[in-house]
């Protein structure tokens, strides 16, 4: 009986090779299960497709392409978490709102500084002749709104008969009183002032007064001011600077030296060069 089939089968894969190719695949499926001793369907022509073709074996398309089984599970399987209906999320969508929105994280400028400026402040004469630096200090704190005598300021600077040293000192104190410590002494160690310098004291000036606070300058020798008022102190003298205008290129002066001329403008090149050789505190 076993060769009768196995006949049978060969003459069925002729006859499936020369006629039927797309079949071969069935009946050497069919091939593999008798050789396992499985059961076989058998069948001619006239045999329903589902028997003629072992479960498995994938059907042929009309553009007699094979799906694999990969596809085939592409095909059957549902897709990603996507709602039904629903557009793709776009690229984007993953970026942060601060990435997709520059405004969010770019830095806010500093305001503008004003043109002008001229702060409120507590004007004083100098008690003594070497008080200087004592009453420039105080009078530029009292522009800050920080109320210090000349008597508690002296001692602090180190300030003697021979005045105040230098605005290390200056800078030091102040800032051992104002919040922040925001001073830094600038020093102009040649003769005169270099254009550099002079820009830097005009940039000093605006940020302080614009902040709401003094600045202390160590001047030496004669300067003028915008009224042609002449003021000289060959050994030395500190002022305080109060106010400015015209985007700093002038610069309001509390000068200590004299109450009936409490204060003058002066152009910042000038006052530069009146501090050459010494420096400010700002």
């Amino acid at each position: 009986m076993e060769e009768h089939v196995k006949h049978h089968l060969k003459r069925q894969l002729r006859r499936l090779a020369a006629e039927r190719p797309y079949q071969v695949a069935a009946a050497s499926a069919a091939a593999l299960v008798l050789a396992s001793g499985g059961p076989l369907i058998t069948g001619g022509d006239d045999a329903p497709a589902a028997a003629r073709t072992p479960a498995g074996v994938a059907e042929l398309r009309g553009d007699t392409t094979v799906a694999s089984r990969g596809e085939a599970r592409a095909a059957a399987a549902p897709s990603s978490a996507t709602p039904s209906g629903a557009a793709p999320a776009s690229p984007r969508a993953a970026t942060s709102t601060a990435a997709a929105d520059p405004d969010l994280t770019r830095r806010p400028e500093p305001p503008k500084a004003p043109k002008r400026k001229i702060l409120e402040y507590d004007y004083q004469a100098q008690t003594t002749f070497f008080n200087c630096g004592p009453a420039a200090v105080r009078n530029a704190l009292s522009a800050a709104g920080i109320a210090r005598s000349q008597d508690q300021l002296a001692g602090p600077l180190g300030t003697d008969q021979f005045g105040t040293d230098s605005v290390e000192d200056t800078t030091r104190v102040l800032n051992a009183v104002v919040k922040g410590d925001p001073y830094r002494s600038r020093m102009i160690p040649g003769g005169a002032a270099t254009p550099a310098q002079m820009d830097r004291l005009q940039a000093d000036v605006v940020a302080a007064v614009t902040d709401g606070r003094g600045v202390v300058v160590n001047v030496a020798g004669t300067a003028t001011d915008t009224e042609g008022g002449w003021h000289s102190f060959p050994g030395g003298h500190y002022i305080a600077v109060v106010g400015y205008s015209d985007d700093g290129r002038l610069v309001r002066i509390a000068d200590s030296a004299d109450p009936a001329v409490p204060a003058y403008w002066m152009t910042t090149i000038d006052l530069a060069n009146w501090a050459a050789t010494r420096g400010y505190s700002a």
